[in-house]
């Protein structure tokens, strides 16, 4: 699995989420309904404890624990901003 960080998801976290220097941001596997896609991303500020993937990018440590991984074998995940909302995009 590979985690990436847009540029724009950076400029996002740090002015309009006001992440800064030395922050870890998890990206972890939710429930959020019984649809077609049950499961969605949540982020919150936390420092890692088993990481799988860890990505650091201007002073930002992006990661998603073993346990939230399950969802993307193989696959690749993109954080991005898209008219101002951090967006999710697997591939």
């Amino acid at each position: 699995m590979e985690l990436v960080i847009s540029p724009a998801a950076l400029s996002c976290f740090r002015h309009d989420w006001g992440f800064k220097g030395g922050d870890s941001v998890r990206i972890f596997v939710r429930y959020v309904s019984g649809g077609s896609e049950p499961y969605g991303f949540g982020i919150m500020k936390d420092e890692p404890m088993d990481p799988a993937a860890v990505v650091e990018n201007d002073k930002l440590t992006f990661y998603m624990e073993s346990k939230d991984v399950w969802f993307l074998e193989r696959k690749k995940l993109t954080v991005d901003c898209l008219r101002g909302d951090i967006v999710f995009l697997v591939g």
